[in-house]
């Protein structure tokens, strides 16, 4: 009779451990000191040792062997826990520990290599971490269900979900968005990129309210500046971040929308699952698609766009674009760019999908990480047709591998996918949605997302979430038409 509880009661004890974990990641983004980061190192490495020992504990195995769950949200955090205590039990202590150790690191000397564009500097140290993360796979691999130990990173991420069908996704969608990119490419319309300065305060201003414009909760949350956009937390507290280049200001406001999309999906979850296994996001591709609605779909779209032209300029006064329809066009500019998170929609799953395609060989063993930079470059130009310049642009724009996250790229475009499902549902429950984007009201579309996806956080499988909130399961087919109709419309296909 007491199984159950117990096993919660300690389950809470180590979600709160795990957000404290979280909460130094943050810091050592935003504010922790540059010398700090050897201690951090350590201080990352005890204390997933202890998490290790936690998720590990035999006593985990007795409870579950008696617990007994009084109803559907019961079963599943028994579910869940199962689920976890195994993968744990697969991967030594001493890994575990090493791997937040290292990663730690890494992330620094990334964030050095990078600022430096000196790829020579962090080569040696991605080395450890590919090292690291095959140790992990293969022992997730021996001792789960996982065909390949790709796969067995990958269920972190998006549990129950394999990379031969993510892979077969990927061809599908592929050949349309060429298509389609060389449609608007050809179309002789696109317009030219903003041109001046915009200042760092007023980008921050306004960044501040878009964030509350999308539903934000600033008193469970902040915003800070970070070299590579994040959030991070659940519950009562859930913090994200942006950065500013004060010549783009897309960079800092879509980045703000889109890193509100998650830490409104965090804060948007059922109060009382919280520091359960049923308190966060169930997936990376679910949350990747409350993200990219909340910053495609919804924050680039016409109507939108024309509001967001308005308090452009009141912020900023005449910044050197004409009209509403005009700053739309701008906001959805088709360019082959470098940087994946300043993409368009027409090619930003294609920067997906190659790093989903070295990744994969990297951790098979068919990569080596000496020679990852001409691969990303050769690649790179056979996808876009433009030559990486300086390895900024190219192998170190993204944090993702110096902090070991392989297997969280794909989820990227199964965000867009299930994005794209989400909001034709939205669209047909909503009828006069764009009449309320236009006004800067996001409540009607923000409300149904909290209501058939977010409240649930972990209730669900990912593609039940979806397949219960839009009538149908899954397909790609709703983002590849509404991703065709947008910019048909915009460059006049």
């Amino acid at each position: 009779m007491t199984a159950f509880p117990e096993l919660i009661a300690f389950q809470r004890d180590t979600e709160a451990l795990s957000q404290v974990m979280g909460r130094l990641g943050w810091d050592q983004e935003t504010v922790m000191p540059r010398g700090a980061a050897g201690q951090r190192a350590d201080e990352m490495g005890a204390l997933e040792g202890v998490l290790h020992a936690r998720r590990t504990d035999p006593r985990i195995g007795d409870w579950l062997a008696k617990a007994e769950a009084a109803d559907a949200e019961g079963a599943r955090m028994l579910a869940l826990i199962a689920r976890s205590y195994k993968r744990s039990q697969c991967v030594p202590a001493r890994l575990a520990a090493e791997l937040a150790r290292t990663t730690s690191l890494a992330q620094g000397t990334w964030a050095e290599a990078r600022a430096r564009d000196d790829v020579q500097h962090f080569l040696p140290t991605l080395r450890q971490v590919v090292l690291l993360k095959r140790e992990q796979a293969q022992a997730l691999c021996e001792g789960t269900d996982a065909a390949t130990a790709y796969d067995a990173l990958l269920e972190d991420y998006e549990p129950e979900t394999r990379a031969e069908d993510i892979a077969a996704m990927f061809d599908r969608m592929r050949p349309r968005l060429v298509a389609l990119r060389a449609a608007v490419l050809g179309s002789g319309r696109i317009p030219g990129p903003l041109r001046g300065e915009f200042a760092a305060e007023g980008q921050l201003r306004l960044a501040r309210k878009l964030a509350e414009t999308f539903g934000y909760d600033f008193t469970r949350g902040r915003l800070d500046l970070a070299v590579h956009p994040f959030s991070s937390g659940s519950g009562s507290d859930v913090r994200i971040t942006t950065r500013v280049v004060e010549t783009e200001p897309f960079n800092c406001l879509y980045s703000t929308i889109h890193e509100v999309g998650h830490a409104c999906y965090e804060q948007g979850i059922a109060p009382h699952y919280a520091l359960t296994p049923l308190g966060q996001g169930v997936s990376m591709g679910v949350h990747e698609s409350q993200s990219r609605i909340y910053e495609n779909q919804l924050g680039r779209s016409g109507a939108f766009t024309g509001w967001l032209f308005e308090q452009m300029q009141a912020e900023f006064g005449d910044f050197g674009v004409d009209s509403a329809e005009t700053f739309r066009a701008t906001v959805n500019r088709v360019q082959p760019g470098f940087i994946r998170t300043e993409a368009d929609e027409v090619h930003y799953n294609l920067h997906v999908m190659m790093r989903f395609d070295l990744e994969r060989q990297l951790i098979a063993g068919t990569l080596d990480v000496g020679d990852l930079e001409e691969a990303w470059n050769a690649r790179f130009l056979q996808d876009f047709g433009v030559v990486v310049e300086r390895p900024s642009q190219g192998l170190l724009q993204d944090v993702h591998w110096s902090v070991g996250l392989f297997g969280y790229f794909p989820t990227y475009t199964l965000g867009n996918v299930y994005a794209g499902c989400l909001m034709q549902a939205l669209r047909a429950a909503v009828p006069d949605l764009d009449d309320h984007l236009a006004r800067g009201d996001l409540h009607p579309a923000t409300d149904w997302l909290r209501e058939n996806v977010q409240r649930h956080g972990g209730l669900m499988a990912p593609r039940e979430v979806i397949a219960r909130a839009c009538g149908a399961a899954p397909t790609e087919a709703p983002l590849l038409d509404y991703l065709d109709a947008k910019f048909g419309a915009i460059y006049g296909l």
